[in-house]
């Protein structure tokens, strides 16, 4: 049964950084592509940023060129390092597999 735990979440000033992070246990983590997707309150969930098994990265045009996405598979762990904070990136973020979900982590940016 796969887990995925997120955290990093919290409550940050606009401009600021947070790194989230996810941490997967029962699956082959290394041979997987991760992801992080983001649900805004009253919006659909989309997609943040994706990191294949050979480390090529993908962003939406949204954070791109603020956050990074990376992982460490010694550690069964996905990152999200975000930078430049606003506003319009507060939501619930989220690790996947595409088929495995974590709880998510309440990232709050003030303005």
């Amino acid at each position: 049964q796969v887990q995925l735990v997120e955290s990093g979440g919290g409550l940050v000033q606009a401009g600021g950084s947070l790194r989230l992070s996810c941490v997967a246990s029962g699956t082959v983590f290394r041979f997987t592509a991760w992801s992080w997707y983001r649900q805004a309150p009253e919006k659909l969930r989309e997609f943040v940023a994706r990191i294949t098994n050979t480390d090529n990265t993908i962003y939406a045009d949204s954070v791109k060129g603020r956050f990074t996405i990376s992982r460490d598979n010694a550690k069964n762990t996905v990152y999200l390092q975000m930078n430049s904070l606003k506003p319009e990136d507060t939501a619930v973020y989220y690790c996947t597999n595409t088929n495995d979900w974590g709880q998510g982590t309440q990232v709050t940016v003030s303005s």
